[in-house]
């Protein structure tokens, strides 16, 4: 029986796992350096959903004191079209809710079907009027 429950520092091992074949992983980011230090800024509002001892799913979620924001929500491939992404990202639009948070944010690739799909299934819009950017420090 899957569950879903809050997502912890020890969980790397299994996160990254799941992340194998995700492909918006990155290593700058997504490296356990990186997933240690969001998970200490955003300690209640990241989650797993775990099958057993097993990892089968991920949601990073945090925010910056106003706007939440959604990172690798990922499900096994053979647990998808089951109900856990949109469970999991029920707990974290809860968990932030609780921290004050009223709207949150993500990213998707335009040629994600998959994810985009998910998205608009579950009442998450796209901003034609934005542009996303980034720029790597170093």
């Amino acid at each position: 029986m899957v569950k879903i429950r809050l997502m912890t520092i020890n969980d790397w091992k299994g996160v990254e796992e799941v992340w194998k074949e995700h492909e918006g992983t990155n290593p700058v980011d997504d490296c356990e350096e990186g997933f240690t230090r969001y998970l200490k800024r955003n300690p209640a509002t990241s989650f797993v959903a775990v099958d057993g001892d097993r990892i089968i799913g991920t949601i990073l979620a945090g925010h910056d004191g106003r706007r939440g924001f959604f990172h690798h929500v990922v499900v096994a491939p053979e647990y998808r079209n089951r109900g856990i992404g949109e469970d999991m990202v029920n707990h974290a639009m809860d968990a932030l809710e609780k921290e004050g948070i009223q709207k949150t944010a993500l990213v998707v690739f335009e040629d994600n079907d998959l994810g985009n799909g998910f998205w608009e299934h579950i009442g998450f819009t796209t901003r034609p009027d934005l542009v996303y950017r980034n720029k790597y420090i170093k």
